[in-house]
C-alpha cells in the first residue's frame, strides 16, 4: 500500500496518536479540549497526502528536504503555518511544536510499516514524508516564531505605556518631598527616589523606542529650528543632578542652529555620557564637544578608558549588555536608541578608542 493512500485510509487512527501525544506537552496541553489537541492536524495530513501523490523533480526534492518548497500561489496561510500560530496562542514552547512532528513522523512510518505486509514498503515514501514533514517543520517554526515575537513586542508596547503615570506620580512626589526643607534625611532620600527615578525613565524610553523599531515604527522624530548646543546644556544639567560625583565639562565650538526633535537630541545624549560614565575611568571627567560645522553639527562624548576591537563592533547592537565597573548591567538598548535617533535625524554615530580613551561621535544634519 502507498503511504498517501494508507494516510488517507487510517486517517482517524492517526490524529487519535497525535492528539494523545498532544495531550502530553504540558503544561499548555492541560485544559485543551480534544478539538484543540487535533489543531489543523488533519489538514496537515491531506496536504503531505496530496504532495505524496504528485509529480516532484529532483530540484523541488531537494528544496523541500531542507524546508524550501516555494509558497502556495495564490499565496496563503499552510495547514502548518495556522498551526503554529495557534500553538503559539496556546502556549506551546517552541521544542514542544517540533517534538509533535517528530511524533507524527515516527508513528505514522510504524503504522503504515505494519500494515504494508506481505508486500514491502516503497521506499521512496519513506524519503518523500520524511521531506513533507521537514518542509511542515520548518513552515511552523517560521510563523511561531514571528508569532512570538509580535506577541512580546504588543507587551512590551503595553508595559511601556501603563508603566509611566505610576513612575511619573512617584518623580513628582520625590521632587515635592524635595522642596519640604524637612531636614537632611528627607533631602537625601528624595535625591535617591529623583535619580532612580530618572534611571527608570530613561530605561522605559529606551524600551519604548526599542519595541518601536521592532514594530517597524522606527524611531518619531520631530523636528523644529533651534540651538543644539542649549539643548545640550539643559540635558547636562539633569544629568549632573543625577550624577553628582561624575564630572561632565563642556565645549562648544561655532554655530549650532538647525532643525532638531529637542527631546530626542537630549535622549541621545544622556545615553552617550550615560554609557561613558559607567564605562569610563573614575574621577576622570567626561568631556563633551559640540562642533557647529558648515552643514551639520558634530557631538562627541570623550571618556578616560579603552574598548577592545569585538566590543567595538558590537556597541550599537540591541541587547548587548557590557558590565560596568560597579558590575551594574543595563538592558544594552542605550546606544542601540542613540543609532536610531541618530539615523531618524539622516545623520550617522560612531565610536573609536586606543589605549587613553573611548570617543563617540554623532553628526546630524543641519536639516532633515
Amino acid at each position: 500500500m502507498r503511504l498517501a493512500d494508507f494516510i488517507l485510509r487510517d486517517m482517524e487512527s492517526i490524529l487519535a496518536k497525535w492528539e494523545a501525544f498532544a495531550a502530553t506537552r504540558l503544561p499548555a496541553a492541560a485544559s485543551m479540549a480534544s478539538l484543540e489537541l487535533r489543531d489543523h492536524a488533519q489538514q496537515i495530513l491531506e496536504a503531505i497526502a496530496l504532495d505524496l501523490s504528485a509529480a516532484q523533480s529532483p530540484e523541488e526534492q531537494a528544496a523541500k528536504s531542507m524546508g524550501l518548497a516555494p509558497a502556495p500561489f495564490p499565496a496563503r496561510e499552510t495547514a502548518a503555518q495556522t498551526h503554529a500560530v495557534m500553538r503559539a496562542k496556546s502556549g506551546y514552547d517552541i521544542e514542544q511544536l517540533v517534538s509533535e512532528y517528530r511524533a507524527l513522523r515516527a508513528s505514522v512510518l510504524s503504522m503504515w510499516m505494519n500494515a504494508c505486509p506481505p508486500a514491502l514498503p516503497h521506499l521512496q515514501d519513506v524519503v518523500r514524508f520524511s521531506e513533507a514533514i521537514d518542509q511542515a517543520i520548518a513552515e511552523s517554526v517560521g510563523h511561531f516564531s514571528a508569532e512570538v515575537e509580535r506577541a512580546r513586542n504588543l507587551l512590551l508596547g503595553m508595559l511601556g505605556h501603563d508603566m509611566r503615570n505610576p513612575l511619573q506620580t512617584i518623580q513628582m512626589t520625590a521632587q515635592q518631598l524635595g522642596q519640604l526643607n524637612a531636614g537632611s534625611t528627607v533631602s537625601d532620600a528624595a535625591g535617591r527616589l529623583i535619580r532612580s527615578g530618572a534611571h527608570l525613565q530613561a530605561l522605559l524610553e529606551d524600551l519604548v523606542d526599542f519595541n518601536r523599531t521592532k514594530l517597524g515604527l522606527g524611531i518619531n522624530v520631530v523636528p523644529s529650528q533651534g540651538d543644539l548646543s542649549a539643548i545640550c546644556v539643559e540635558e547636562l544639567d539633569q544629568l549632573r543632578v543625577a550624577y553628582p560625583a561624575s564630572r561632565l565639562q563642556l565645549d562648544v565650538v561655532g554655530d549650532c542652529q538647525g532643525s532638531w526633535d529637542a527631546r530626542r537630541i537630549q535622549q541621545l545624549l544622556g545615553n552617550l555620557v550615560t554609557n561613558a560614565i559607567r564605562y569610563g575611568v573614575p574621577d576622570v571627567p567626561v568631556r563633551i564637544k559640540i562642533v557647529g560645522e558648515k552643514n551639520d553639527v558634530r557631538i562627541e562624548v570623550i571618556n578616560s578608558g579603552s574598548a577592545n576591537r569585538e566590543t567595538l563592533d558590537h556597541l550599537f547592537e540591541p541587547l548587548r549588555r557590557g558590565t560596568t565597573k560597579e558590575g551594574d548591567r543595563g538592558l544594552g538598548l542605550g546606544l542601540y536608541i542613540v543609532r536610531e535617533i541618530a539615523k531618524g535625524h539622516r545623520g550617522t554615530v560612531e565610536a573609536r578608542s586606543d589605549d587613553r580613551e573611548t570617543v563617540f561621535t554623532v553628526r546630524l544634519p543641519r536639516s532633515l
